[in-house]
C-alpha cells in the first residue's frame, strides 16, 4: 500500500454502514486496516467496504481470543467501531482495558444517536437521525411525504466522514501531547453541521419551511431534473444569473425568462412550460446542445451509464469498469495505489497473528482453543 497515510495501523470492528466505509477510505490511503470479524466466513467477499484491508477472526467472548485482541491494539494507532453503548466494555475491551495496553490509541466510537441521551441505546437508522434533525422534513415534493435520501446523508456517508475527522484529528492531537483519547461519533451531531448553508438561509428568512419551495429542494425551476422524450433525464442547475443565461439561450427559450429566474410566483408556471419544452427531444440530444458549456445541464444517469460517461471514465472516477469508486482525494506527492480486491472474514488471521510475533504452533493452539474462529 502506498498514499499518505502509510504507516498507520488501524483496528476495525466489523460492522455495517460508516464504520466499514471510515475504514475503506482511509485503506485507500494508504493505512493498514486490519478487520477483527466474528467468523471466518467468505459471505462477504464482494464487499467494496472490505477493499485494500486484512481481516482477522477472533472469539471475543474467549478470554484467550481477548488477550489477542489486545495484543493486537497494543500495536495499533486507531480502533474504530459502531457498536451501541456498552458492548465494548461488556467484552472486556472498551476504552478503558485498550488504554491500559497502548495509551496512544485513538478509540473511535461510531453511533446514531451518541453515547449518553435518552435514545442511545435504541435502534435507529438515517430516516431517523434526518427526521428529528429537520433535514427530512426538507426534501421531496410538497405534497407527497419526505424523501429518504438512500441512507447517505446521516448515516453512511455522514457518520463515515465525522468518523475519519474525529479520530484523524485525534491522531494529529497525540502528536502533541503523546496520549490517545475517545472519539464519540454521533449520526445525530453530523446532520445539523451539514445542513450550515440551509440553517443559514433559514435564519436570514431565505428559506420556507415548505418542501419544493426553494432554490435547492426543486422548487426552482432552474434547479431539478426535466424528463426527456424518450422517458429519461436531464438535471438542470443554473443558478447564478449568468449560467441561467446560457442555460437559457442554447435551450432555444424565450429571453423574457431571465426577467422571472428568481420570482417565486412565477415558479410554477415556468415549472410547466420547461417541462413541456425538454419532452420534446431525448436526453442525448439535448445533452448535445448542453455539453461543454456553462449551463450547468448534465444528464441523468443509471449506475452502467455513469461508468461509461466520457469525464468519469477520463478521470478514472471509477475503480475500472465496476460501478465502484476510485480512492478519493487525490495526492499529488504521495498517490494511492489502486484498491486490491475486497478480503473474506478471517482470511489474514494466520498472517496478521504472524506479525504480532506468534508462530503457527501458537496460532493453531489458539484455535483449537476456540479463540479463533
Amino acid at each position: 500500500m502506498s498514499g499518505p497515510l502509510k504507516g498507520l495501523t488501524i483496528v476495525e470492528m466489523a460492522a455495517l454502514g460508516p464504520v466499514p466505509l471510515a475504514g475503506q477510505l482511509m485503506a485507500d490511503l494508504g493505512a493498514r486496516v486490519i478487520v477483527v470479524d466474528r467468523q471466518s466466513s467468505t459471505a462477504a467477499i464482494d464487499d467494496i467496504n472490505r477493499r485494500n484491508k486484512q481481516s482477522v477472526a477472533i472469539n471475543l467472548k474467549s478470554a484467550e481470543g481477548r488477550d489477542v485482541f489486545l495484543k493486537l491494539v497494543s500495536s495499533g494507532d486507531i480502533l474504530i467501531e459502531g457498536f451501541r453503548p456498552g458492548v465494548m466494555e461488556k467484552l472486556l475491551i472498551g476504552p478503558e482495558e485498550c488504554h491500559q495496553h497502548n495509551s496512544g490509541l485513538i478509540y473511535g466510537r461510531m453511533t446514531g444517536w451518541g453515547q449518553q441521551g435518552p435514545l442511545s441505546e435504541t435502534a435507529g437508522h438515517d430516516i431517523n437521525y434526518l427526521a428529528i434533525t429537520g433535514a427530512l422534513h426538507a426534501i421531496g415534493l410538497d405534497d407527497e411525504p419526505p424523501v429518504p435520501p438512500l441512507n447517505l446523508v446521516a448515516d453512511y456517508a455522514g457518520g463515515a466522514m465525522f468518523l475519519v475527522m474525529g479520530v484523524l484529528a485525534a491522531l494529529h492531537e497525540r502528536q502533541l501531547s503523546g496520549k490517545g483519547q475517545v472519539i464519540d461519533a454521533a449520526m445525530i451531531d453530523g446532520v445539523p453541521s451539514i445542513m450550515g448553508f440551509i440553517q443559514n438561509l433559514y435564519h436570514h428568512q431565505q428559506w420556507l419551511p415548505h418542501r419544493q419551495s426553494n432554490m435547492l429542494d426543486g422548487g426552482a425551476p432552474y434547479y431539478r431534473c426535466y424528463k426527456t422524450a424518450d422517458d429519461k433525464y436531464i438535471s438542470v442547475g443554473a443558478i447564478e444569473p449568468q449560467f441561467f443565461k446560457v442555460f437559457v439561450e442554447l435551450a432555444d427559450l424565450p429571453a423574457s425568462e431571465l426577467a422571472i429566474q428568481n420570482d417565486r410566483t412565477k415558479w410554477p408556471d415556468t415549472h410547466a412550460r420547461f417541462e413541456q419544452h425538454f419532452r420534446s427531444r431525448t436526453r442525448d440530444a439535448w445533452m448535445k446542445v448542453f455539453n461543454g458549456s456553462d449551463a450547468c445541464v448534465t444528464p441523468v444517469l443509471d449506475f452502467e451509464e455513469a461508468t461509461q460517461y466520457p469525464h468519469n471514465k477520463q478521470r478514472s472516477v471509477f475503480n475500472g469498469t465496476r460501478y465502484e469508486a476510485s480512492p478519493a482525494p487525490r495526492f499529488n506527492r504521495t498517490p494511492a495505489t489502486r484498491p486490491s480486491p475486497p478480503v473474506a472474514a478471517g482470511s489474514s488471521t494466520d498472517d496478521v497473528l504472524a506479525g504480532l510475533g506468534l508462530d503457527a504452533a501458537e496460532t493453531a493452539q489458539l484455535r483449537k482453543n476456540g479463540a479463533l474462529t
